[in-house]
């Protein structure tokens, strides 16, 4: 009998290690693979929220600064305008001196 306890006792420490060894494996391989993911994330040039918001407020004060400037230009093109589209005065004709009735 104890031929076969010792058979079992050496059959389970040999799952054990097999067990234990793939688990090893794959911590390694998730090891791994989050290496490579990140790589190639990192290697895809991505910006970071930070940055991202950012220019996302720059963005939004360069909009209101053009509108600002639009009003402005279209207050500036309104004042123009009525003085362009006055036709220009033509010069008055010369008057003849009045002919006085003496007799110079």
């Amino acid at each position: 009998m104890q031929s076969q306890n010792r058979l079992f006792d050496d059959l389970v420490k040999v799952l054990n290690g097999a067990a234990g060894t793939v688990a090893g494996m794959g911590r390694e391989a998730e090891t791994a693979f989050r290496e490579r993911a990140r790589d190639w994330v990192g290697g895809l040039d991505m910006v970071s929220r930070d940055e991202f918001e950012a220019v996302k407020a720059m963005a939004v004060a360069a909009r209101e600064e053009n509108a600002e400037l639009k009003a402005r230009l279209d207050a500036l093109e309104g004042k123009a305008k009525p003085q362009a589209a006055k036709p220009a005065a033509k010069p008055a004709p010369k008057q003849k001196p009045a002919a006085s009735g003496r007799g110079d």
